[in-house]
Formats: C-alpha cells, structure tokens, sequence
C-alpha cells in the first residue's frame, strides 16, 4: 500500500507534463496545415451520381 503514495503522484506528474505538451503544441501551431486544406479544396472527392 505505500507504493500508492509513490505512484498516484508520479502519475499525476507525468500526466500533467503530457498535457503541458500538448497544450504548448496547440498554441505553438504543430497541427496547422494551411497549405494541406489549399490542396484539398482543388481536389475532387465526390463521387459522380
């Protein structure tokens, strides 16, 4: 049961660094693709009737 106290607040540590991540990758623009959706939009994808 004492491992409990090492491992429930190393998780949440590690957990939390994950986050911070993926939060700073979002405002840092990582998953932005302006020149992919200028490409998409040239492409016909819909199927004829």
């Amino acid at each position: 049961m004492n491992v409990l106290l090492y491992m429930m607040p190393a998780a949440l540590l590690l957990a939390g660094i994950a986050l911070a991540a993926f939060v700073w990758s979002l405002r840092a623009g990582q998953y932005d693709d302006p020149a992919g959706s200028a490409a998409r939009i040239l492409t016909d994808k819909d199927p004829l009737p």
